[in-house]
């Protein structure tokens, strides 16, 4: 939602605006949170084979990411599985919001850098288009919180 200060171009649509803005606020934060899970889910437990690199358990994912120059990979590993499988639900419920969107940001940013890495740009050549935007939409949470449609504002009435 704008700043009350700045004047609408269709100023008629000023309640229409504060009325949608937490909801979507929320939908992308659930968006950014959801997505982590099912990423999670394939590679801590071996769900939607043939969607990914052939890792099926953790110990997979250590050895992949040694591979990848990314070690100790025995340690990277349940972390990334933790910041998937906890982290993400987290963000998407609004719980306790900035310190799960914290290692999920930095997650996507490491994600970037490898996206690029790989396939430079288009997300069609596993680049990092798509990665970088999501990135972009979790710094936003970690900075602005959960919102007003969150749990940490529903329950536990202050933002984290």
């Amino acid at each position: 939602m704008p700043e009350p200060s700045v004047p609408l171009i269709l100023p008629a649509l000023g309640a229409v605006y504060a009325a949608a803005s937490p909801w979507a606020e929320a939908a992308l934060r659930a968006a950014v949170g959801l997505l982590l899970v099912p990423h999670g889910l394939r590679l801590t437990f071996g769900l939607f084979p043939g969607s990914g690199p052939p890792v099926r358990n953790l110990a997979m994912l250590a050895e992949h990411l040694e591979r990848g120059g990314y070690r100790p990979g025995r340690i990277w590993a349940p972390l990334i599985s933790a910041t998937e499988l906890i982290a993400g639900p987290l963000l998407a419920l609004g719980l306790f919001t900035r310190l799960a969107a914290l290692p999920v940001t930095i997650f996507l940013i490491v994600s970037c850098v490898e996206r690029w890495r790989v396939g430079g740009w288009f997300w069609n050549t596993q680049g990092v288009e798509y990665t970088l935007l999501w990135a972009l939409a979790a710094l936003y949470f970690l900075v602005h919180g959960g919102g007003a449609l969150s749990l940490d504002h529903v329950l536990l009435k202050r933002e984290f």
